[in-house]
């Protein structure tokens, strides 16, 4: 797929913007704090996935507007082109629309547009805890099966209500809560282990791509791992059940899909306590890139890859090095630090003071200094 136009009014530093892009490789080139990310932080929000950068739809309107608006056209793998429209207001709900019919769920973009983001902050992904890394990969569930968005906001609603029973009965159970205590045990092992089931699966599906993403990135030969650690052993069912006074002391479920994580190794050693600073940064970058690329395996989709920032975390090998990995698809990157040699880009964006111009390739060329 490939996003052909792209409007913006009153979206963060800009008042009004008309953008059209090409095929290949769109470099984003502006000092620090002039609204580089801004940019493609519009196109990453139309794909469904909100803000990457985490803040509420509100602070997503210029100051002083009262809403902002989004347009742009999608063209899909065949050949089609899709519009897509928002508007989101400062207070309110926001208005979604593809080709003109309103879409209940912004989730609902994401099998009309898909993205694949890059930003400095994937290192937690390596650093963080294990929040982080179920939070990557649930997301890569539902890029890889948007329907699966549905099971994953089950099991967010189970534990919910379930929680919100425990912390309601301080710790004393009668028999009406013990009964809608069983409700909801019986609804979270339906949705917990489909869950579990389906993070195993595309985990399994990502460890080659994650290898090789990893070496091509680090230019190393060491191996990187992800391996899935369940909270429980034997079935839900009965971990629930085992855990039952725990969870009343505590007011809190203590085992579950929610509970998991994603443990990464490099060569064997934790990635989190024994990497350097550049084999982490390698492997939040290999991380994106297998969740990529197999979503490009399943022939549906071909995302749009964003790049925020990225370089200016990399020596210029390894910035080289993830250029060279990247695939061969409309991608847009962000850079104040210039490109890395060799870099070849289809069309350069220069912004500055809330404006964005357009530069000669070679202009770039002339600035990348890795």
């Amino acid at each position: 797929m490939r996003l052909r136009t792209l409007s913006l009014t009153d979206w963060r530093s800009y008042e009004s913007v008309e953008l059209s892009f090409d095929d290949g490789l769109t470099a984003i080139l502006g000092e620090n704090g002039e609204g580089k990310t801004n940019l493609i932080e519009a196109i990453a929000w139309l794909s469904g996935i909100g803000s990457f950068r985490g803040v509420t739809d509100d602070a997503l309107v210029r100051s002083g507007a009262e809403s902002a608006v989004l347009r742009a056209v999608i063209q899909t793998d065949d050949g089609r082109e899709q519009l897509v429209e928002a508007e989101i207001p400062r207070v309110g709900r926001n208005r979604v629309q593809v080709n003109r019919q309103r879409v209940s769920r912004l989730s609902d973009l994401l099998t009309v547009f898909q993205v694949s983001v890059f930003s400095p902050d994937d290192l937690t992904l390596v650093k963080g805890g294990p929040g982080e890394r179920r939070a990557w990969l649930d997301q890569a569930l539902v890029s890889h099966n948007p329907r699966l968005t549905a099971l994953r906001t089950e099991v967010d609603r189970i534990l919910k209500q379930r929680n919100a029973l425990l912390r309601g009965v301080h710790g004393r159970l009668d028999a009406d809560a013990e009964l809608t205590l069983e409700v909801w045990d019986t609804k979270l092992v339906d949705a917990g282990e489909t869950l579990r089931d389906a993070r195993l699966t595309l985990l399994e599906q990502l460890q080659p791509h994650l290898s090789r993403a990893y070496q091509e990135v680090s230019q190393q030969r060491d191996n990187a791992v992800a391996q899935y650690q369940c909270s429980w052993s034997g079935s839900l069912a009965d971990a629930l059940h085992d855990s039952r006074g725990l969870d009343l002391r505590r007011g809190l479920t203590t085992v579950g899909p929610h509970r998991d994580e994603v443990f990464l190794t490099i060569s064997e050693n934790p990635a989190r306590t024994h990497a350097s600073q550049g084999e982490q940064r390698s492997l939040a970058l290999a991380l994106r890139l297998a969740v990529d690329s197999v979503v490009r395996e399943t022939g549906l989709i071909s995302p749009v890859l964003l790049l925020d920032d990225v370089f200016s975390e990399l020596d210029p090998g390894r910035a080289a090095a993830l250029v060279d990995a990247l695939p061969n698809t409309q991608r847009f990157l962000t850079t104040a630090a210039g490109l890395p040699p060799g870099t070849e880009p289809a069309r350069v964006l220069t912004v500055a003071n809330g404006q964005i111009s357009a530069t000669s390739q070679q202009t770039a060329g002339e600035r990348g200094d890795g």
